[in-house]
Order: C-alpha cells, then sequence, then structure tokens
C-alpha cells in the first residue's frame, strides 16, 4: 500500500540566481544550513543518501538521484522511505531569486498505513521542513 502527497511552494531569497544555484546543487553540506537535514553521505556523482527529521518524532532514510542540475531547474528522482521527485525552479530577479519547489511522493510501510489519519500533521511537519530550508538557505547565500 502507497499513499500519494504533493508538496509546493514559492519563496523568493536576497542573492543571485548563480549564488542560490550553488548552494542548492552541493548536497553534501546541506546540514550545515539546513536544520533538519541530519547527514548527507555521496554515493557517486549523481547520488546521495539523505537522513533528515523535522519535528515529528523519526527519521526518513532517502536517496536521491540527480536528474537534472542546471540552471534554472533542479530535479532530483527521491527512493527509500519516500519515493517520486523533487523539483526546483529558479528565476532571476536581479539581485534576488525566486525559488519555486515541488515535490510529489508516495510513502510506504507505516506511514502510509497511519496516512488517512495523520495527513495534516504529515503537511505540517514537512511545512516545517520547508522553512528550516528557506531559513537556512537565506543565511547561508547572504552576500
Amino acid at each position: 500500500m502507497r499513499r500519494g502527497y504533493a508538496f509546493s511552494g514559492s519563496w523568493t531569497v536576497d542573492a543571485p540566481l548563480l549564488r542560490v544555484h550553488e548552494v542548492l546543487v552541493d548536497l553534501e553540506h546541506y546540514p550545515e544550513w539546513w536544520p533538519q537535514v541530519l547527514a548527507v553521505a555521496t554515493l557517486g556523482a549523481d547520488d546521495a543518501r539523505v537522513l533528515c527529521r523535522s519535528r515529528l518524532p523519526y527519521t526518513l532514510d532517502v536517496v536521491l538521484h540527480a536528474l537534472h542540475r542546471e540552471a534554472p531547474r533542479l530535479e532530483v528522482r527521491i527512493s527509500g522511505d519516500l519515493d517520486g521527485v523533487a523539483r526546483w525552479r529558479l528565476t532571476d530577479l536581479g539581485r534576488r531569486t525566486r525559488l519555486d519547489f515541488v515535490q510529489e511522493v508516495t510513502v510506504g510501510g507505516w506511514l502510509a498505513a497511519i496516512s488517512p489519519v495523520v495527513r495534516p500533521l504529515l503537511r505540517w511537519n514537512h511545512a516545517r521542513m520547508m522553512a528550516g530550508c528557506v531559513d537556512g538557505l537565506r543565511e547561508r547565500v547572504a552576500v
């Protein structure tokens, strides 16, 4: 049994597109600026294992496979505790950058089993994860 989730959001950061892109493609350093990313292990040129934990007491273990890394589009395939894709679209606003994020995933196992009851809580947890991303990214790219 699998349950699907789709998440999206748009944010603006005070940094040029190339700086934002540079930080987003550097997965190994995510734990330095994204509090919910606990660890990243490079598995090859296009692959990394990522452990992340937001506010709820469970850690997600996922493998990211880069599908597209060139600005303005970043895209990864996600496998493991989540299966699906995540995409960033970066828009150059001069000294600022707009980030549009879309993630479409399915969950299995115990998360799928409890999903009908706790879906709003899981969506809230993801929102906290992305708030940590945006806040950390804004600090990391500050020029």
